[in-house]
């Protein structure tokens, strides 16, 4: 394919496509100079405006050309942008505790999953930006690429549920406590609940996670060029006054993407994993239960899908639109003022410059910061964005799907609405370089201040012999599931089956809780005669319904916690301010460097991003996370670990706000550094002067 030169379009080039290219329907009146083009003009006109047609394999009808605009190219781009955070931010993250619990894995191991991305993302950039971003490349080719090999990720990352088989959460027998006559059979039972679990249970899934991990690099791998030579590629089609508007629509699509799949893998979770093959009402089980797994897997067959359609168009637009060489004449620099790399020897296609471009964009002090800002801001936005659903769920008490929704409650207007605002503000005040880094300082200041949200927490649920003692006084030590009124029955670690009791009280399984009759109505699970429970005098053999009223069932318990609503109008406020300084950083990024190094520098950013914030993010998260961990579950496998059962709500929303202050502090120095130290361009460098030197 012809390299397109910005030096070689002029008015006259112009003039003479007219009808040739209808899709070149941008204003080329009168506005860039062609003092260079000489004679070249004239024998490369036919195929500059080749080059710029919309199409595919040399196919671009008329018809076609109409979609050859900035405007379409965004529309695209956004829906390329909306499934990346659909499929990371929004499926990935809203399935994370159904994941553990379904194939026993802890917070670590699917921190790493999570960091997957961000490594594979780490891995790209530097040649997909590099080659990507000099002249005559093809950035939408790389991004149509991109999106496929994003879609190949998400058919892998649902491999494991077909290559486990189904899921049930309780043995064929009822885990009740047999006493007495019967403590033989009760043995027996206990002897081989191993053998007796389904879905594979008593074998180790954590080989599972390296398929997970491999479908993460996957992802990111695919989903690098779309936030840096997506970037590049509307900056360099729109004029410099739009550039704001279009990139913060761009960015909010992207954040609108997760708060899609939270809502969206919420709803998919109050399917049954194995719907298409096991009736849950057999099992007795609803959504209701702790150990409900939902359909967590349907969502990636339709991102997958999606990826591909939305590929196509994208493959078919050309490595620049019409009108955008007359734009970039027109662009004034606003680079940082010291002494760098020329632009041709920072764009050389030679690898060899590569470390002298490096060099030059370290030894600009203002990206520089704005780099380590954006290390710390993408640390707690990866961190939080990974696990906020799961600690929701378990600091509130309530269901995956509900915390699903809440999440995307909180990151539709937020995320979204603080994305737009803050590239509309760039927009609307005209800020300069120097007025947007003070912006970002700003906006990071009072999200700083509302990271207290995370101090907002309930207590810890009453579980026996977890929480609270059998008689309900309240216990602090190692955890004794075994008491006197469970000592007869023989029950098994290994068989978690959760049950409500009518005190209020969850019990580790109806045997903990010494029940002995259980009985299948409708979709529940009722039980009788619990010595654990009758022995406290709540039991009330009132008939209800023309059953005799339960002492337990197999839901889990009711949170009496009303601090959920004041949790999500905090959380509101700082997820506004945070994503309303990531626009403006965006725009201060590509502004404090020379025009040539704007693709580079932003893949040299994002390489920070992730090594310093977004990689390590999951992990640090996981591993606080775990130790925040007060019940384990124990597997046949002892070496095959286990997800956690029960979490120390006071120690997990500590943790989590001390991780927030320390981030947002970080990002409030550096960006304050970045306003201190950036040196603006001197005032002499006007627009005719840089369409000379161009």
């Amino acid at each position: 394919m012809s390299e397109v030169n910005p030096n070689h379009i002029g008015t006259e080039a112009g003039a003479a496509a007219t009808g040739a290219a209808k899709c070149a329907n941008v204003n080329n009146n009168n506005s860039a100079r062609s003092s260079r083009t000489g004679s070249a003009v004239s024998t490369e006109t036919d195929q500059d405006v080749d080059s710029q047609r919309f199409g595919w394999c040399g196919w671009n009808p008329q018809w076609l050309q109409r979609f050859c605009t900035a405007k379409w190219a965004l529309f695209w781009l956004c829906w390329g942008g909306a499934l990346q955070g659909l499929i990371v931010n929004g499926l990935i993250n809203v399935s994370i505790s159904t994941i553990e619990r379904r194939f026993g894995l802890r917070s670590r191991q699917t921190g790493l999953v999570a960091s997957g991305y961000d490594v594979a993302s780490f891995a790209c950039l530097v040649p997909v930006t590099y080659y990507g971003g000099r002249r005559g490349a093809s950035k939408p080719r790389f991004i149509a690429i991109g999106l496929i090999v994003m879609g190949m990720g998400s058919l892998v990352f649902l491999l494991p549920h077909f290559l486990v088989g189904n899921y049930r959460a309780s043995i064929d027998e009822a885990n009740v406590c047999e006493t007495a006559g019967l403590q033989l059979n009760s043995s027996q039972t206990t002897m081989g609940s191993c053998e007796t679990e389904t879905g594979n249970e008593s074998e180790s899934l954590t080989w599972t996670v390296w398929l997970f991990l491999g479908a993460q690099l996957l992802h990111g791998a695919g989903a690098s060029p779309l936030f840096t030579l997506g970037v590049t590629y509307i900056d360099e089609n729109v004029s410099k006054k739009m550039s704001s508007v279009y990139l913060g629509i761009y960015y909010t699509m992207a954040t609108v993407g997760p708060a899609i799949g939270y809502v969206f893998g919420g709803q998919l979770l109050l399917i049954y994993t194995d719907w298409m093959t096991v009736d849950p009402v057999q099992l007795s089980l609803t959504s209701d239960s702790k150990v409900w797994i939902g359909a967590w897997w349907l969502g990636f067959i339709f991102a997958a899908a999606m990826c591909l359609l939305v590929a196509l168009p994208i493959l078919g637009y050309p490595k620049s639109l019409p009108g955008a060489e007359k734009l970039q004449l027109e662009r004034v620099s606003e680079a940082h003022a010291t002494k760098t790399e020329s632009e041709e020897e920072v764009s050389s296609k030679g690898l060899g410059k590569l470390p002298r471009a490096v060099l030059s964009l370290l030894g600009n002090p203002t990206f520089f910061f704005l780099n380590l800002a954006g290390a710390t801001e993408g640390l707690i936005i990866a961190g939080f964005a990974a696990f906020l659903p799961k600690q929701i769920e378990n600091q509130f008490s309530i269901s995956p799907m509900l915390s699903a929704l809440v999440m995307g409650l909180i990151t539709v207007p937020a995320g979204g609405g603080g994305t737009f605002l803050g590239g509309y503000l760039v927009k609307k005040w005209n800020l300069t370089c120097s007025g947007i880094i003070k912006m970002c300082l700003m906006a990071t200041t009072v999200a700083a201040l509302f990271t207290f949200c995370f101090l907002v927490s309930c207590p810890n649920p009453q579980f026996a012999g977890v929480t609270t003692g059998y008689n309900l006084e309240s216990r602090s030590g190692p955890i004794a599931l075994e008491a006197p009124c469970n000592a007869n029955c023989e029950c098994s670690r290994s068989n978690y089956d959760p049950i409500c009791g009518v005190n209020g009280v969850m019990y580790y399984s109806p045997c903990y809780a010494g029940c002995s009759q259980e009985e299948h109505v409708d979709s529940l699970k009722r039980y009788h005669n619990c010595s654990c429970i009758g022995s406290v005098g709540w039991v009330d053999m009132d008939v209800d319904d023309g059953f005799p009223r339960p002492e337990a069932t197999n839901l889990k318990c009711d949170s009496t916690c009303q601090s959920l609503p004041l949790f999500v109008g905090l959380c509101f406020v700082l997820m506004i301010f945070t994503f309303l300084a990531t626009m403006p950083a965006l725009s201060a990024t590509l502004r404090c460097v020379q025009d040539e190094q704007r693709s580079f520098a932003l893949g040299l950013q994002w390489i920070k991003v992730r090594l310093l914030g977004t990689i390590p993010a999951p992990l640090i998260f996981g591993a606080l996370i775990d130790e925040s961990c007060i019940l384990w579950h124990e597997s046949c496998d002892k070496e095959a670990g286990g997800a956690c059962l029960v979490y120390d709500n006071f120690y997990i929303s500590r943790y989590m706000w001390l991780l927030a202050l320390i981030c947002k502090l970080g990002s409030v120095v550096f960006f304050l550094a970045a306003w201190w130290f950036y040196v603006p361009p001197p005032k002499p460098s006007n627009a005719n002067e840089k369409t000379e030197d161009n």
